[in-house]
């Protein structure tokens, strides 16, 4: 490994790919520890470990895990990346619904470029929405539930002082999107999946050694060892796949002959990714965020029943939820995703088939089939791997610092997997000898 990567420097193209993807990386990772105006983050820090013991962070989880920690000290990118997998989450759903987008998806680079531009505008839509919602939780002291002065991180809160902060984390989400696609034009790898993935692995050190100073020496060792059986296990299922064989029958046109070759349809046992996981995740923090503006203590009988079981991650019924929406999202998606009749029709007019299988509707019904058997152990991998870190949380007493968390993993091993897959494939056109050997 370390070899390729010696090799992989000594290419100078690849090399100034490499180096400018860590510069921005390094400058991304420096607005999510600078605060935004009129905040004093000093003071946020010097009580936000003890704020994490409680679930005080519970209510923004998934955007703090998103931001690196930069959420819960109210940097200039505390929203982090969370703004745009809203947005674009968004916009692949209208996109099924909408004519005017399907019309624009199927245009190519034309129509993919007018639909970045209407991501892009959704994204600062909700970054207002989000750092406003933020703030006002902050100036009322529900963002931290009490647990720090609302004087001591923010002493000014005049309406100026307010939409300074707002514009300016608005704009932090603006420049992390422009950096997402300058590493994508210029640099190694998904530009956007690696600023979440520098985000995830910012906390990784201090929660590993948060566990190590809290926990006893054996049971620290064996949450490691089950943390590196957990990413082996994750890494397998990632790279699981059903290639479905693909034969293309030879055809005269003028006086070429084409086919005859064979090919395959790679279908991942995972097909859905991560977005599953993520749609789950943010309907089940608009609960919590309810009750965070509406007040836990509040007499309402809908605040009670969320508060009740929906505010600790560790609840059953919270579990259960949480599996049954991973689950469904994951069919959800895969069928948005990929059309099996689409697939059929462009195999049949180019003359493949696949063998055993007539050409048209057989073959659709064979491909949603083979998908739909796919996407069930997929979809309960999915779940499980996002419940095991909140049964382990239960169990071991471990705190939102616990690093093994199921998104994190799922991030983490598959834009690392994608990432040295581009530099494999940079170094094997060079003929050299890459990562995956």
């Amino acid at each position: 490994m370390l070899g390729a990567f010696v090799r992989a420097f000594r290419t100078p193209d690849l090399r100034n790919k490499l180096l400018f993807t860590l510069f921005i990386l390094t400058i991304f990772r420096l607005g999510s520890v600078i605060p935004a105006p009129g905040i004093n983050s000093a003071a946020i820090r010097d009580q936000l470990e003890a704020v994490q013991q409680t679930d005080a962070a519970g209510v923004y989880a998934l955007i703090n895990l998103f931001s690196g920690g930069a959420l819960l000290q109210l940097a200039v990118f505390a929203l982090g990346i969370m703004p745009y997998i809203t947005a674009s989450i968004i916009i692949n759903l209208l996109t099924v619904v909408i004519p005017r987008l399907e019309a624009l998806k199927k245009e190519g680079q034309a129509g993919q470029t007018k639909i970045t531009q209407y991501t892009r505008y959704l994204t600062l839509a909700l970054a207002i929405l989000q750092s406003t919602s933020i703030i006002a939780m902050a100036r009322t002291g529900q963002l931290f539930q009490q647990q720090i002065p609302v004087s001591s991180y923010m002493p000014n809160q005049d309406l100026l002082t307010l939409v300074t902060i707002v514009f300016v984390m608005t704009a932090g989400t603006g420049i992390i999107m422009w950096f997402g696609e300058l590493i994508t034009e210029r640099g190694v790898g998904n530009g956007m999946s690696l600023l979440i993935f520098t985000q995830v692995i910012a906390t990784f050190p201090s929660a590993i050694m948060t566990i190590f100073q809290e926990q006893e020496a054996w049971i620290f060792a064996l949450i490691v060892i089950a943390g590196i059986v957990l990413i082996a296990g994750v890494v397998f299922i990632e790279q699981a796949q059903r290639r479905i064989p693909v034969q293309y029958a030879k055809r005269m046109v003028g006086r070429r002959m084409y086919g005859g070759s064979s090919t395959y349809i790679p279908l991942k046992v995972n097909q859905a990714g991560i977005i599953p996981v993520i749609f789950a995740s943010s309907l089940l923090y608009l609960p919590q965020l309810a009750i965070g503006l509406m007040g836990q203590e509040s007499d309402n009988v809908v605040v009670r029943f969320l508060s009740e079981y929906f505010v600790s991650g560790s609840h059953p019924v919270y579990m259960a939820t949480f599996f049954v929406l991973i689950v469904g999202f994951a069919f959800f998606y895969v069928a948005i995703t990929f059309n099996p009749t689409e697939v059929a029709d462009n195999m049949k007019k180019y003359g493949g088939f696949i063998p055993g299988i007539r050409p048209g509707r057989p073959t659709a019904e064979y491909l949603d089939y083979v998908l739909t058997r796919l996407t069930t152990p997929g979809s309960l991998y999915l779940g499980l791997i996002a419940l095991l870190p909140m049964i382990a949380m239960g169990a071991s007493g471990a705190t939102q610092n616990f690093p093994f968390g199921g998104t994190s993993i799922l991030i983490m091993v598959g834009v690392g997997l994608d990432t040295v897959k581009q530099i494999e494939s940079h170094l094997q056109q060079r003929n050299y000898e890459g990562f995956l050997r």
